[in-house]
């Protein structure tokens, strides 16, 4: 169960002129968050100490390689590959964003976990701790150099979009020019800042051709996006 939003709402507004709506995540939830993707880190740990722990200077060895893989990357793989996504951020329904609300990437991802170092400072993350309680969107110091933050999304969105990922074709349903392509994807990276109802809206509008029915239109935009977004 997701601990209650200690959070305030950020309204932006997007190149294109729409307007998203954000839920920076407070400090209880994050800190569920984390503590259990630590635990799962934990677990490698745990695991890669016994299976190598028999093999001497070599075991020691691919140990280390473990260590550093785990802790160095684990967050990055699952924010880049996974939308943002840890298996801790996933239970408590939180989401890695760029502060502009697209989906962070890789050079950010890379910034913010690498930090987690300065964060920890000068001991049990007294550093993150602090700068999340005093910065308006509650941004550990990685976040604020990464330009990142860790925002609230519902459940059915995370559910959807999974969903959808597991079963994106490759290819669309009619011929798309570059621009209709290009407005699809944009789609994809912002509608989970969107309100339900405005994003809904916007995927009637991009799905008209398409003759969807009732309340399947983002659906649909977001499975062929998920296609294009992989060509």
């Amino acid at each position: 169960m997701s601990l209650p939003r200690l959070d305030t709402s950020i309204h932006l507004e997007t190149p294109e002129g729409t307007s998203i709506e954000l839920h920076p995540a407070g400090l209880l939830s994050r800190s569920v968050a984390f503590m259990i993707d630590e635990l799962i880190r934990w677990g490698i740990v745990a695991v890669a100490s016994i299976v190598f722990g028999v093999a001497g200077a070599f075991g020691m060895g691919l140990f280390l390689v473990v260590l550093f893989v785990t802790y160095w990357l684990y967050g990055v793989a699952f924010e880049v590959l996974n939308n943002g996504v840890t298996p801790g951020k996933r239970n408590q329904n939180l989401r890695v964003v760029h502060d502009d609300g697209t989906p962070v990437r890789l050079p950010a991802s890379v910034v913010r976990n690498l930090l987690l170092a300065v964060d920890l400072l000068p001991s049990m993350y007294v550093g993150a701790i602090v700068s999340m309680l005093i910065t308006r969107r509650f941004q550990r110091l990685g976040d604020l150099a990464a330009g990142t933050l860790v925002v609230h999304v519902s459940p059915e969105t995370l559910q959807g979009r999974q969903m959808d990922q597991e079963q994106a074709s490759q290819t669309t349903p009619f011929a798309m020019s570059p621009a209709e392509k290009s407005a699809f994807v944009d789609y994809l990276e912002r509608s989970s800042s969107l309100t339900d109802d405005r994003a809904e809206e916007l995927a009637s509008i991009l799905a008209e051709p398409l003759g969807c029915a009732p309340g399947e239109a983002r659906r649909t935009v977001e499975r062929i996006a998920f296609g294009l977004r992989g060509e």
